[in-house]
């Protein structure tokens, strides 16, 4: 990736302007790369945080919790889980007490699935050695307070 300026052919009116561009322009790159990696394993950047998840969760986890934890909101969720039930990555099942209440949980696939994509992720993520850990703590603390 080269430089923001040369990328998108813009002079900006400050830095802060620039540094929201940026901060989109990268993202995209980043979420773009990632996609690409994730295509050979069939699945998209959305379908491995669901599995991603519930790999962290270890457990059966309500539908509304991997909504609350989705790093990329969606309201296709039930979509997607259908699909990763269709691989055989997950599985779902509803609550006895209250059947609007869905469950899921991801498989023995899914998690082989998650173990071969973390092996590649290492070097799909290798960009990251660009920066140092006090580079990354930084910018980490900068997004964290534009969240505050």
């Amino acid at each position: 990736m080269s430089d923001l300026d040369d990328s998108i052919k813009t002079k900006f009116e400050n830095e802060k302007h620039r540094f929201v561009t940026n901060l989109i322009f990268t993202s995209n790159w980043i979420k773009n790369g990632f996609s690409d990696f994730l295509a050979p394993f069939g699945i998209s950047s959305q379908q491995f945080n669901i599995l991603r998840i519930l790999r962290g969760a270890g457990d059966w986890v309500t539908m509304n919790e991997v909504k609350n934890l989705m790093i990329d909101k969606s309201p296709h969720t039930t979509r997607m889980t259908t699909k990763l039930l269709d691989k055989k990555l997950l599985e779902r099942k509803r609550c006895e007490e209250d059947r609007r209440v869905v469950y899921v949980s991801i498989t023995k696939e899914g998690l082989a699935l998650l173990a071969e994509i973390d092996q590649g992720g290492k070097e799909q993520m290798s960009f990251l050695e660009k920066i140092s850990e006090e580079d990354a703590k930084t910018v980490n603390s900068i997004l964290d307070k534009l969240r505050e």
